[in-house]
């Protein structure tokens, strides 16, 4: 590493850091309550709250956002007339899967023989609320710090349910800042100092079939009663093409990628896909996964394989979301998808829809003093190597929320879920080198952008 004083401060704070994550991690808050329990969420909250108060943040507070969670809110007071950057990341975490498919306990944070420190949330995004932390604690011991600070820690952005989206509208100046910084992306590659450029939106949606009254003996009534389950079938096989791609009657899947390329066997790789089993979709990698819209089917209700019985099935359910580029309106998408499963719902079947999220495609402004400042201070953290542009395939409603009340604003997505860091994924992992770097280079960027 460098051996400025920031760099030197960051190296001799990571014993803390590894320490703090391990914390962290612990809480299992998923907020989703009807499968964990709400206090690991709130006592999450309550140790992001601590932690500001002990840096010395002011107005720290919990606040109540409509979907039933928590956000973390703190102001740091700068020199006078200085700038405001807001710092994001949220405590809220993916469940763990499946457990036993964990080498290490998913909620114990584990260093293994790769040297990566391994648990949920490790990368996306506890990880991140360290990097916040580490580089306003490097800053106050070289020189102070030269912005006001404002941080806010979600506390629901992996249900998609917009709690602080809604209470960011309901409290316009909050939240308002010259610069926001949003730890919640990653490096293109460990080592590949990345910031995302656009944001795929989403929109998500329950769908149920109902046929029967109820389900009758296969042997007595199958091949006429109409099975409710393969109708469920039938609507998600529409929204395919033979070759995979996503096809929505009325949306176009034609998109082309205008940056940063993403070698096919490196995603391979990456996505560990099986050998001899080809990847949907055509175009390149990064046409599929940051330029054009993809449906994916996260979870059907039905029988399970061990216990099920000989029947025709009468209702059927399944959780379908679809994943938005920039340049298409979410809202208009929800709109085909809706009509598109409703016209291919089969044999007269009734089909409901239930809402579940919804949130718009981001696309950056990167021509902005900030990008330049965040240039400048990766050029540092990564000696050697050039700022580089992606995209992400995932979402982040809030930054369209923060660019509709705070036009003014530049907004800069960095962070730790990096690919190997395999988020969302068993195995979540993340790299202590890359918190060390990521938190020099923001420590570095608020120095310069305080100066721009």
């Amino acid at each position: 590493m460098s051996s400025n004083p920031v760099a030197e401060t960051v190296a001799s704070l990571m014993p803390r850091a590894r320490a703090e994550l391990t914390e962290l991690v612990a809480f299992r808050s998923v907020a989703d309550f009807e499968q964990f329990p709400r206090s690991e969420s709130e006592a999450a909250a309550n140790w992001v709250a601590d932690a500001l108060r002990a840096e010395g943040f002011q107005d720290v507070a919990l606040l109540d956002t409509p979907d039933g969670t928590q956000s973390v809110y703190g102001y740091l007071p700068g020199p006078e007339g200085a700038k405001t950057v807001l710092l994001y990341a949220h405590y809220d975490v993916q469940p763990p899967l499946d457990e036993a498919g964990w080498q290490t306990p998913p909620f114990e944070l584990t260093e293994r023989e790769d040297g990566r420190w391994y648990g949920r949330g490790a990368a996306d995004c506890k990880g991140g609320l360290i990097m916040h932390l580490l580089a306003l604690r490097a800053l106050k011991a070289d020189g102070g710090i030269p912005v006001h600070v404002k941080f806010i820690a979600e506390g629901s952005e992996e249900q998609g349910t917009g709690g602080l989206e809604r209470y960011a509208e309901a409290h316009p100046g909050l939240l308002d800042a010259n610069a926001v910084v949003i730890g919640d992306a990653g490096n293109f590659r460990t080592g590949l100092p990345t910031v995302t450029a656009t944001l795929r939106g989403m929109t998500m949606m329950r769908v149920r079939i109902d046929t029967l009254e109820g389900n009758l003996h296969s042997g007595q009534f199958g091949g006429a009663a109409p099975d409710a389950l393969a109708a469920l079938i039938r609507v998600l096989d529409s929204l395919r093409a033979k070759d995979g791609s996503t096809t929505i009657d009325g949306l176009t899947p034609d998109a082309s990628w205008e940056g940063l390329a993403y070698d096919e066997e490196q995603f391979r790789k990456d996505a560990k896909v099986l050998d001899g089993v080809e990847l949907i979709g055509d175009g390149t990698v990064a046409d599929r996964i940051w330029a054009r819209p993809a449906v994916t089917v996260l979870g059907i209700d039905c029988p399970p394989v061990v216990g099920a019985t000989p029947s025709v099935q009468a209702s059927a359910r399944a959780l379908v979301s679809l994943r938005v580029p920039p340049g298409i309106d979410a809202a208009e998408a929800n709109k085909l998808l809706r009509v598109h499963i409703e016209a291919h719902t089969p044999w007269g079947a009734r089909v409901s829809i239930e809402q579940v999220g919804q949130g718009q495609p981001f696309s950056a402004d990167t021509t902005s003093p900030a990008y330049a400042a965040m240039a400048e201070a990766m050029a540092v953290a990564y000696p050697g190597q050039e700022m580089q542009y992606a995209g992400q395939g995932g979402s982040i409603p809030l930054c369209n929320t923060l660019a509709s009340l705070y036009p003014h604003a530049e907004i800069l997505l960095i962070g730790l879920s990096e690919p190997a860091a395999q988020i969302h994924a068993v195995n979540e992992s993340v790299s202590p080198q890359e918190l060390e770097r990521l938190s020099i280079t923001e420590a570095l960027f608020l120095r310069n952008y305080a100066a721009s």
